[in-house]
């Protein structure tokens, strides 16, 4: 089966629909389908991550891994025109539809292109990484997408990360501080922790 949201073309029928949400003091109309991840509405770990994140004080676009539709993206873009957001994503139904809502919400300053991981991203120099990683991927992927990250910060760059508690954050926070040598709980929400680790100058 490759009806998962974290597949390359999702076999299951495309059935879309509509919805509205408020992020970061925007009104946001998002198109979903099946085989896309949190179809319904906008995960309650997303709009965390969303309304938690803090521009990092250096210059420098951002990059949203795993996009899905686009609502962490979208909404950092609205809210931050002046920055460059790239969206990647393997599955390319959700990037289809990521496009769409670019266009159907007015929001310009995205890039929004297919990548499994960091295969396809040329830009290096990003002032943020974020992402809410596809946890039935499996620990392998999550893990590889936290690893790569460093390679594509900029100094003083910062990784973010939403994840539940019982889903891995020990570990995820285990792998950032090996990483980056730091990590620190942003915030915890019904069992979501947002991390966020520096890529300090060494």
């Amino acid at each position: 089966m490759t009806n998962h949201y974290y597949s390359h073309n999702p076999d299951v029928e495309s059935n879309p629909q509509t919805i509205t949400f408020e992020l970061r003091g925007h009104s946001f109309r998002f198109k979903t389908d099946q085989g896309v991840f949190s179809k319904k509405e906008v995960d309650f770990g997303s709009r965390a991550l969303i309304e938690t994140f803090e521009l990092p004080g250096v210059t420098g676009p951002l990059l949203d891994v795993g996009c899905g539709y686009g609502p962490i993206g979208l909404s950092l873009a609205k809210d931050m025109d002046d920055r460059m957001v790239h969206m990647i994503d393997v599955n390319e139904r959700a990037l289809s539809l990521a496009k769409e809502n670019a266009r159907e919400n007015k929001v310009q300053n995205v890039s929004i292109y297919q990548s499994d991981r960091y295969t396809n991203v040329v830009e290096t120099e990003f002032a943020a990484i974020l992402t809410n990683p596809p946890i039935r991927a499996g620990k392998e992927t999550v893990h590889s997408i936290l690893e790569t990250s460093y390679d594509y910060l900029k100094e003083n760059g910062e990784l973010w990360v939403v994840i539940q508690k019982k889903q891995g954050a020990p570990s995820a926070m285990d792998k950032m501080e090996e990483l980056f040598s730091n990590v620190e709980i942003v915030a915890r929400k019904k069992g979501y922790y947002i991390l966020r680790s520096v890529k300090e100058i060494r």
